[in-house]
């Protein structure tokens, strides 16, 4: 068998390994904090704030437009699925799409209009092709017309824009 000696431990330096172990965590610890106080902290001088509610926006062309609230997104219960005709073969095409409207007014009238919100949009989207929608530049400018388009419906309905922008938050061509 093996001498006793040789099944032994030695228990000097254990204190030595402790004390390494609570110095390093000392040291995480404290990077970790300067580094949360760094990154995060504030600046020491306070901001305005500015209630958007109720300031006055400008457009680019520096005209005031209407007050603007807090930016909300108005999500279409189901994806737009539709037929695209292409050169070589019809495309099938779904598109999910939000509504960005701005204020609490806004997204009760447009949550109220949603069905013919839907009709507008399927209207729009029926009236592309696949090659169109091949392109980036087709994918915008789709996005714009479908803004122009349920903005006059909505104007057209509540004598209002309600909508600021058609946002497509899902987009696949097959």
């Amino acid at each position: 068998m093996a001498d006793d000696k040789e099944l032994e431990v030695k228990e000097g330096g254990s204190k030595k390994k402790l004390i390494v172990i609570i110095a390093v965590a000392v040291l995480l610890l404290g990077g970790g904090a300067g580094a949360y106080f760094m990154f995060m902290g504030g600046s020491d001088t306070p901001m305005p704030e500015q209630d958007t509610a109720t300031a006055p926006a400008e457009a680019d062309d520096g005209t005031p437009q209407a007050k603007l609230g807090s930016a909300r997104y108005v999500a279409m219960p189901r994806p737009f699925v539709f037929n695209v005709p292409g050169i070589g073969r019809d495309r099938l095409v779904q598109i999910e799409v939000q509504l960005m409207v701005r204020g609490n007014d806004n997204e009760e009238e447009a949550k109220k209009h949603i069905p013919m919100i839907e009709g507008t949009l399927l209207r729009v989207f029926s009236s592309t092709n696949a090659e169109d929608l091949a392109t980036e530049a087709g994918k915008v400018a789709l996005k714009e017309q479908s803004t122009r388009e349920v903005r006059a419906a909505m104007k057209d309905v509540s004598g209002r824009e309600v909508v600021e922008k058609v946002l497509f938050t899902g987009f696949v061509m097959q």
